[in-house]
């Protein structure tokens, strides 16, 4: 499965600021994930996919979607990028989500 920390920066904190919780698990570093950055889609890309629009409910998130359209909660993030809302706060119900599909071209397009 590709995952969304593909295109990540991987580094190791050495923050001073984190000392005495890395010390209170006996650790000197921690090896973390930067900020994932995407490259926005062209219109070409954006033409070659079909988009499924649904109406964001009370109780969806964003897992509940993508295990609804892919078949598998763990690319939740492809919806959240695709729709330019980073988590399930930022919806509000009524609010319209569109779901990118097949899920192999915008994995294709995220990971290159």
């Amino acid at each position: 499965m590709t995952s969304r920390y593909i295109n990540s920066p991987f580094f190791e904190n050495t923050d001073p600021l984190y000392e005495n919780v890395l010390e209170d698990r006996g650790l000197k570093t921690v090896k973390q994930y930067g900020t994932t950055t995407f490259k926005k889609l062209s219109p070409a890309q954006k033409s070659s996919l079909s988009v499924q629009k649904v109406s964001w409910q009370y109780g969806d998130r964003l897992d509940k979607l993508a295990s609804r359209a892919y078949e598998n909660p763990k690319y939740w993030w492809i919806i959240a990028r695709f729709n330019g809302k980073p988590t399930d706060a930022h919806f509000q119900v009524g609010d319209l989500v569109r779901i990118p599909r097949p899920l192999n071209l915008i994995l294709s397009f995220y990971t290159d």
